[in-house]
């Protein structure tokens, strides 16, 4: 079992769940890989969860590497440092909430053993309420522009996949990141199994469909044109329909002398203006995202690490 295995965990607010997260990894990954590693990645949350990755550290000092962030970047920004400091051959991805059962690993990597770069754990059974469950629906809608509809509806946080896949996204650096986007620099070779997902037992989620809705929109204006390519058949579609107008107006005003009325034309503006605004909307996205982009602002800041020095190997 000549392999190496680097289990990736984004942190935040999980202090009561996270012990036996790695607890489990310990007894489950000496099975599954020669060597193993665990990081975890702290979000600057509101509870002691770097406390705890502090103890954990020092308990598996030869296994357990901890980052925390500087400040609240959000959970695929922490995966992505997470991503660029793993070392193993092959990482996995979870969440921190017991949620993604260890014994179902195996499932992943017998996956990606057919010679798959990425694949995701996809639930048997969602957990969700209605609303959540739409928000997750709307999100996965929005990957589909740069994904593919098949492995769109199959993402999940529960993810294995072949450590090369991260070097295609090294040079990326914006404060935006959404990473089953970037994973498609670096291939097309998706897959996905039906894995079982436990029900959260211990706190709360930290996703609400604000924060999926928002999530939505900035994966679309950061890593797609397609709303761009959305605005200009707009403006087209508005094209025709004012020359059809136009047409019908000099029409009516041939056969009967007369114009149509005031309300016609003011319905006729207010839709015309709205497609303009909202056009310009989209535009404006865009350009909010490059002056972002411009000002060089960091994917996430470290503040602290509990990682071993350079050059140590994981066990």
């Amino acid at each position: 079992m000549q392999r190496s295995i680097s289990v990736v965990i984004p942190v935040y607010n999980g202090a009561l769940s996270i012990g036996e997260v790695v607890r489990q990894l310990h007894e489950a990954l000496p099975s599954l890989a020669e060597r193993f590693e665990i990081v975890l990645v702290e979000d600057d949350g509101r509870d002691n969860s770097w406390d705890v990755i502090q103890q954990l550290a020092a308990q598996y000092p030869a296994t357990v590497r901890g980052f925390k962030m500087a400040r609240n970047f959000g959970q695929h920004n922490a995966l992505l440092c997470g991503l660029r400091a793993a070392t193993g051959d092959i990482i996995i991805t979870m969440d921190d909430d017991l949620q993604h059962p260890v014994d179902q690993i195996p499932l992943l990597l017998t996956e990606l053993d057919k010679g798959f770069d990425v694949v995701y754990g996809t639930p048997q059974r969602e957990e969700h309420n209605r609303l959540r469950a739409l928000a997750s629906q709307i999100t996965k809608l929005a990957l589909q522009s740069t994904m593919g509809a098949e492995t769109a509806r199959n993402i999940s946080a529960f993810r294995a996949l072949r450590r090369h896949i991260v070097a295609a996204s090294n040079d990326y650096h914006g404060p935006t990141v959404v990473l089953d986007s970037l994973l498609t620099w670096g291939t097309r070779r998706f897959s996905a199994v039906k894995v079982r997902h436990d029900p959260r037992t211990l706190g709360a989620s930290n996703y609400t469909f604000r924060k999926l809705l928002n999530y939505a929109a900035n994966m679309v204006t950061s890593f797609s044109i397609v709303p761009l390519r959305i605005a200009s058949v707009l403006g087209f579609g508005m094209t025709l329909f004012g020359v059809g107008v136009l047409i019908y107006v000099l029409v009516r005003y041939l056969f009967e002398g007369s114009p149509p009325g005031f309300p016609f034309l003011a319905s006729i503006i207010a839709l015309f203006g709205g497609a303009q605004l909202l056009a310009l909307g989209i535009i404006g996205e865009y350009l909010a995202r490059m002056h972002l982009r411009t000002m060089g602002r960091p994917s996430y800041v470290i503040r602290e690490t509990t990682a071993p020095p350079e050059g140590e190997s994981p066990k």
